[in-house]
């Protein structure tokens, strides 16, 4: 029998737990503590429970554990890759930066991803399956216990698509964000799409007003097909009135993320384009230098092609700014690591 994950669970959830058990609801707050707080991984380590008790627990419950199986320290800006084992073997990996507001942590959401996007190296073994709440949670927390620091963000945006693993993306939100645990504000969590629009609007209602980032990587539909098959589902104008249903929601500013890779996306066409698509919106062009894979033959943008295609963008009114690259010398571009290490 597969045991019931106590660290996926919420908080009144965990309190019908004790209550079938014969328990005060109390209990369920204490436990929730216990995880999500002191970030515990062991029912028995579980002090404030009788051991009876933890030992009715551990007949059919359990807590995730993940296992760091290798650490990559940056030695150019301290950017920390981490590859964990999951209980059944897969391996995920996640991304520890410091900023000068603070430490952020990059969290993937499934092993692997099924969207296909043909510069991305999560996609390329396809999807394998989704994360469970605990373990996109448990990446933060083992995380936070091995720099002994405190995390004040986080990104969605390591392997896989969240929008595809919506149900557990929303729990862990619900988790992360609980005051009885690490109380996180959604306005310090980021969640990265490549464009699933139904869920956009879906998360738009939910009253969870998380930072929206869009992936884009062009302005033009048939251009966007040939790197993203997303494009083939859901247009740019559709995902762009998703946008604006998501702002008028949450009144939360989005973020698109636009990938420069030389001679394909990067002319002053493509930037003309962007600001007739964004003019009047609530957002924010977040451009990213291209990090190679051997599958895909293009490379990145030349930095006076980057500099001028964010010139551009400024002068006719979208904000604009450059992702530092981080973590260059550890392949910290996500699925980069997960790829290495399994071949």
């Amino acid at each position: 029998m597969n045991k019931i994950d106590l660290k996926s669970l919420e908080i009144d959830e965990l309190k019908k737990v004790f209550i079938n058990l014969g328990e005060k609801e109390f209990r369920g707050k204490q436990t929730f503590g216990w995880i999500h707080e002191k970030c515990i991984n062991d029912i028995d380590k579980i002090t404030v429970l009788s051991k009876p008790l933890k030992q009715k627990l551990n007949e059919n419950y359990k807590i995730t554990n993940l296992k760091i199986v290798k650490r990559y320290d940056s030695k150019i800006d301290g950017t920390k890759k981490y590859l964990f084992s999951l209980e059944d073997g897969n391996i995920i990996e996640s991304v520890m930066m410091k900023h000068r507001h603070g430490v952020t942590v990059c969290l993937s959401t499934q092993v692997g991803c099924r969207m296909g996007c043909s510069f991305c190296a999560s996609t390329k073994e396809g999807l394998v399956r989704n994360l469970e709440p605990s373990e996109i949670l448990e990446q933060f927390y083992s995380i936070q216990k091995d720099i002994n620091e405190k995390i004040s963000n986080i990104v969605l945006m390591g392997s896989g698509e969240p929008l595809d693993n919506y149900k557990n993306v929303l729990t862990f939100l619900k988790l992360i964000h609980d005051e009885n645990g690490q109380n996180l504000s959604y306005r310090n969590i980021t969640l990265s799409t490549c464009g699933v629009v139904p869920k956009i609007y879906e998360l738009a209602d939910e009253g969870i007003p998380v930072n929206l980032s869009i992936s884009l990587h062009s302005p033009f539909d048939d251009e966007r097909k040939k790197i993203m098959p997303i494009s083939n589902k859901y247009s740019i104008e559709e995902i762009l009135e998703a946008c604006k249903y998501y702002i008028d929601k949450t009144k939360r500013r989005i973020t698109f993320e636009y990938t420069l890779i030389d001679g394909v996306n990067d002319s002053e066409e493509y930037a003309i384009e962007i600001t007739k698509l964004l003019k009047g919106m609530l957002s924010h062009v977040n451009l990213i230098p291209l990090n190679t894979i051997k599958e895909f033959k293009h490379t990145k943008s030349l930095d006076k092609s980057i500099e001028k295609f964010k010139n551009i963008l400024e002068k006719r009114g979208v904000n604009t700014t450059i992702r530092r690259e981080m973590g260059s010398d550890i392949n910290a571009a996500c699925g980069q690591l997960r790829r290495d290490y399994i071949n």
